[in-house]
């Protein structure tokens, strides 16, 4: 059985590289779990041992089958509890992912696939972020953001990246939470400002970095 450091390496390398077979820098693997680089190389040397990830020193490390497979169990865990807890709980959604990082590593498969069938099987999470299947499969969509989109034609917010409580709640207090409809009126890339527009609302400005963290599709 996996131990929660090496279900939290895995589940890191598996988001770092948005889910493909890209390499990851041990840099960036270890500021995600907030260790010093020579702390996640030994870390990585052992997983490797173990047949769960490919190390290639100086470049970085992707995820093996076996451990593909045990970061997407992991993922799938974290986000299914985050949505049990905003939409059964009614915990605040700003809230939940400390503590999804917590139960993640503590329920069975048995209950989680009972928790997926009283959810009614989501696609995704409260964040709007996929939630893997229970065979593996984690969608690979590609979206445009609110710093991309075309402007003046509605779109509508599918997922928001950017998940610590502070940007969390700004998106809230702005009504900018997934599947709003809003319309981004001019973009002014010098300045760094994008105006956007929800139907009967009023204007409200973002910075291209703060647009740039909240994903959106074309509106039906």
């Amino acid at each position: 059985m996996a131990t929660i450091a090496v279900e939290n390496y895995l589940k890191h390398v598996l988001l770092l590289s948005a889910g493909s077979d890209d390499l990851v820098s041990m840099g960036a693997l270890a500021s995600a779990v907030a260790v010093v680089p020579g702390t996640a190389t030994t870390m990585v040397k052992a997983l490797a041992d173990e047949g769960l990830v490919e190390h290639q020193p100086r470049h970085g490390v992707r995820l093996t089958p076996e451990g593909r497979r045990l970061a997407l169990n992991v993922l799938r865990k974290h986000r299914l509890v985050e949505t049990f807890l905003v939409n059964v709980l009614k915990m605040d959604w700003a809230k939940v992912h400390a503590e999804a990082e917590q139960l993640e590593h503590a329920i069975s498969d048995e209950v989680l696939d009972r928790l997926d069938a009283l959810l009614g099987h989501p696609q995704t999470d409260p964040h709007g972020d996929p939630i893997p299947s229970r065979q593996g499969k984690l969608s690979s969509q590609v979206y445009a953001t609110l710093a991309t989109c075309v402007t003046d034609r509605g779109v509508r917010i599918v997922r928001i990246t950017e998940q610590s409580p502070e940007f969390l709640q700004f998106a809230e207090q702005n009504g900018l939470q997934p599947g709003t409809t809003v319309r981004v009126t001019d973009r002014n890339v010098p300045a760094g400002l994008v105006t956007l527009k929800k139907s009967g609302g009023r204007a409200l400005a973002l910075s291209i970095v703060a647009a740039g963290k909240i994903l959106v599709e074309p509106a039906r």
